[in-house]
């Protein structure tokens, strides 16, 4: 595993306790942290299904619109809360929370073997790369405060999306743990049956 320090185990508690609460209590949506953990499963599942099978399919990488969605999801329940401002200033620190701690469960490019000769070999380096990349300036400076607040909340999404990308990657070449092992995602709560419709005579 990579040397980088790992986020404060209290900031990843607290965390996971906001992912155990499942929906959010204002907005009456999920969770930002139910919403990862829902999009972290899927991927999981999928990756599980590929590599017991047959394999005639080339295995799709690189989807992190649900994350992204997930940041959405945080958003619109900011802007449905007593205190949209503050709420979205919350969710950017919270998913930078994440970001830094998928980070540092990645291994170095040096300890991950490509699939000889395929496009992996040289990908992983070049999306650890961007996962770490350093940013080029206040790219939300300059607008009125609503807006600042807003494109920090969606900036801090496209972190985690960049780290996230990575993770995709190394767990595809069995060179990373699983999200909730890592301790960056907690495992989904179980979806709630729906109601059958009425059956009319």
């Amino acid at each position: 595993m990579r040397g980088a320090s790992a986020p404060p185990v209290a900031a990843l508690a607290a965390l996971a306790a906001t992912a155990a609460a499942g929906e959010d209590a204002v907005a009456g949506l999920p969770s930002f942290e139910v919403c990862l953990a829902r999009e972290v499963a899927i991927y999981e599942r999928t990756l599980r299904h590929w590599m017991a099978g047959p394999r005639a399919e080339e295995f799709m990488i690189g989807d992190v619109s649900g994350i992204e969605y997930c940041g959405t999801v945080g958003i619109v329940a900011c802007d449905r809360s007593d205190a949209p401002l503050p709420c979205q200033r919350d969710l950017a620190a919270r998913q930078d929370t994440v970001s830094a701690a998928v980070r540092a469960s990645l291994p170095p490019a040096s300890e991950v073997a490509g699939r000889a000769g395929e496009w992996s070999d040289a990908l992983y380096p070049q999306l650890l790369a961007l996962a770490e990349g350093a940013s080029a300036g206040p790219d939300c400076a300059g607008q009125t405060e609503v807006m600042e607040t807003w494109c920090a909340a969606r900036e801090a999404n496209a972190r985690l999306r960049d780290a996230a990308l990575a993770w995709q990657l190394a767990r595809y070449l069995g060179a990373a743990q699983d999200a909730v092992t890592a301790g960056w995602a907690g495992v989904p709560p179980p979806l709630r049956p729906r109601a059958r419709p009425e059956e009319t005579l």
